[in-house]
């Protein structure tokens, strides 16, 4: 006997996490965002089979509509720690991990603000993204997600800009689709001579 399964994904429930938390995220992120807002079976193992299938199986000849794939350090080579989804332009690719953070807090906390109610995995989620915006965790002691998300905003706009710059972006032009993709080759360490 055959069971079907209505549940998505894992591909499917990464990839619309990563389009709630909309900047290059940890995996922990990801999978803590899915538990808490959508339910699932998503794991960080999970995660890290996927990404490893995902890069075993692109090709440049048939690519999928979308990947998850490794977030883009700034020499356009992966960042192994954060994930993002390939359909993003690379601007939105690149790791800027403090505004990625609040980023992803602002819409967070706006998409559970959004709900008629807030369940007890949901309120544990934005008590831990409370505590990594500037007073965050007094914005919501009354449980406010909407307060959260303006005090994630406030720090946002109080934090230098991040700005990719022209040429990076033109490099990344010049990569071929799979390194667009999956990262740029990775420079090598210049060897020190004699001291």
């Amino acid at each position: 006997m055959t069971r079907l399964s209505t549940m998505p994904s894992i591909r499917e429930q990464a990839r619309r996490a990563l389009l709630l938390i909309g900047a290059p995220a940890p995996a922990r992120l990801v999978v803590d965002v899915h538990g808490a807002l959508f339910g699932g079976d998503l794991s960080r193992s999970a995660l890290a089979a996927l990404l490893r299938d995902e890069e075993r199986e692109w090709s440049a000849d048939a690519p999928p509509a979308y990947s998850i794939c490794p977030a883009l350090q700034a020499d356009l080579t992966a960042d192994r720690g954060r994930l993002t989804l390939s359909t993003w332009p690379v601007a939105g690719r690149i790791a800027a991990p403090a505004a990625d953070a609040l980023a992803a807090v602002v819409r967070i906390a706006e998409f559970v603000a959004m709900r008629e109610s807030v369940g007890q995995t949901a309120a544990a989620l934005l008590r831990g993204l409370a505590d990594g915006v500037p007073g965050g965790p007094e914005a919501y002691a009354v449980q406010n997600p909407s307060a959260l998300a303006d005090a994630a905003r406030a720090a946002l706009a109080a934090a230098p800009a991040t700005q990719v710059p022209e040429e990076i972006i033109q490099r990344w032009a010049t990569l071929d689709p799979r390194q667009r993709v999956w990262g740029g080759p990775t420079l090598p360490q210049q060897r020190r001579g004699p001291a």
